[in-house]
């Protein structure tokens, strides 16, 4: 069997035009130190790590970090690729279990958990290449026809546009939108008014048969959170999304025996502990871990059979194959997030620019190839007017 030749990082670091956004687009944790509502340097990312792990026999697996790459890449430079060469790449646990405990004193979540997730993702498209197969076969196999998923942008904007976006994204033949709030604490009565016009506004346009989402991207705090989910009781969400920061596992069990909307997170959680905390705390109804971030799909696949023991709906953060593939292979995960390709406004859009091969959605649904092993990706060939490469 081949074994690990070499681990290569590349950041694609983009240069090229940026969108710009308003103030009060979302809110994020930022909020509660800067001046406005809103702050695009706490929210917007431009980076994206790629991380290539070339086997003996000429074999590459591709995988990928989006938070701080250029930190992740040291990480993974400097302490994980010393326990990679000479490996076996299908023995998959073992490597993540060595590189998880080799770096608990100073990793267990974050970058640490951002750099052992992107080796992971390399680890396992090498595995399906190797054995022909695409990644979610190897983890189960197909349990749908294909993955509903909803349209997740339509930022905080003037009304009249918010409802134009919603009813493109209902005319191209999504059943499931996810809009953001743009007002938090620092706001007042007066935003949470804004907030309810935004989710009056979507829902409208959506009608009944339509699920509408709504992200806070962590900006509120509890006593801001437990206001706003008595004023959005009426509109039927389908759930608020991070509505605190992370770490308030008290506060999302609050809100969520409040009963007024169902809440989800787990998007900035980074351990398979700390999701049995969450869901032993019952403090989510959906589970949101992002596979690139919660330690790849070793760690992934572990989350999503724990949410189907609590019956707790997985449905993870962010598009992307190496959650598609998730998604596919566990009846815990009904549908997933779909980031539309637009121009590059806060950087979560840069996966459509680096790779080839990612799924468009089409009537609402997205599907994955059964003849293309591991996930399926190839690299673009980078625009040196969009991307500067950091090797």
């Amino acid at each position: 069997m081949p074994t690990i030749k070499d681990v290569r990082t590349t950041i694609w670091e983009w240069i090229g035009p940026v969108a710009p956004m308003p103030p009060n687009f979302c809110t994020t944790p930022t909020d509660m130190v800067s001046d406005h509502t809103g702050e695009i340097t706490g929210f917007r990312f431009l980076g994206w790590l790629v991380v290539e792990i070339e086997l003996d026999d000429g074999t590459v697996g591709i995988g990928n970090a989006a938070l701080a790459p250029h930190a992740t890449k040291t990480v993974i430079d400097t302490y994980l690729k010393p326990l990679l060469i000479g490996q076996d790449p299908m023995n998959s646990e073992y490597l993540w279990q060595s590189m998880y405990r080799r770096t608990l004193p100073y990793g267990r979540k974050g970058i640490g958990m951002a750099a052992i997730s992107a080796v992971d993702l390399a680890v396992w498209d090498a595995k399906g290449k190797l054995l022909g197969e695409p990644v979610f076969r190897l983890l189960g196999g197909r349990t749908k026809p294909n993955i509903p998923v909803y349209a997740s942008r339509l930022y905080s904007q003037s009304l009249d546009k918010l409802a134009r976006e919603t009813q493109a994204y209902i005319d191209q033949g999504f059943t499931a939108v996810k809009f953001r709030f743009g007002w938090g604490p620092k706001d007042g009565i007066a935003g949470i008014r804004h907030n309810v016009d935004l989710a009056r506004t979507v829902r409208e346009v959506a009608g009944d048969d339509v699920d509408v989402m709504a992200d806070c991207f962590m900006g509120w705090t509890l006593e801001y959170a437990r206001r706003m989910m008595r004023a959005l009781a009426p509109f039927d969400l389908r759930w608020v999304e991070e509505p605190l920061i992370p770490d308030d596992i008290a506060g999302y069990a609050e809100l969520r025996a409040m009963g007024h909307v169902p809440i989800s997170g787990g998007e900035h959680e980074y351990t398979l502990a700390g999701f049995r905390q969450l869901l032993d705390a019952r403090a989510v109804d959906v589970a949101q871990p992002d596979v690139n971030r919660v330690g790849g799909i070793t760690a992934a696949k572990k989350v999503a059979d724990l949410c189907e023991a609590h019956d707790i709906v997985f449905i993870p953060h962010a598009g992307q194959m190496h959650n598609y593939h998730v998604t596919m292979s566990t009846y815990a995960g009904p549908i997933s997030e779909y980031f539309p390709k637009v121009p590059v406004e806060v950087g979560n859009e840069l996966f459509w620019y680096v790779f080839n091969g990612e799924p468009e959605a089409k009537d609402g649904s997205v599907n994955l190839d059964e003849g293309k092993p591991g996930f399926g990706l190839t690299l673009k060939t980078p625009d040196p007017a969009e991307f500067r490469l950091i090797r």
